[in-house]
């Protein structure tokens, strides 16, 4: 089962990585926030501050991922291809 699905790339997911140092994902609608946490710090080399998830109205699981201050969103997105 793959966890992490596909990155989200929208003004509103930019807008919140630049102020709030969090990532916007698409995620397996089976994934505990533990494995989502789990599955970015092994796949990014990050630290997970916190993850809030929701159920998008076309039945898809969303994750931001806050993370640790020693990181850097913008960072990782354009090592991940976002930008």
């Amino acid at each position: 089962m793959s966890i992490i699905i596909n990155p989200v790339v929208t003004e509103k997911a930019t807008r919140v990585m630049e102020q709030n140092n969090s990532l916007t994902f698409i995620v397996n609608i089976d994934a505990t926030k533990n494995e989502v946490a789990d599955e970015i710090e092994y796949m990014y080399g990050v630290e997970v501050e916190n993850i809030n998830t929701m159920i998008t109205p076309q039945g898809k699981k969303k994750a931001i991922i806050t993370l640790s201050s020693d990181y850097d969103a913008e960072e990782i997105a354009g090592r991940i291809g976002i930008f």
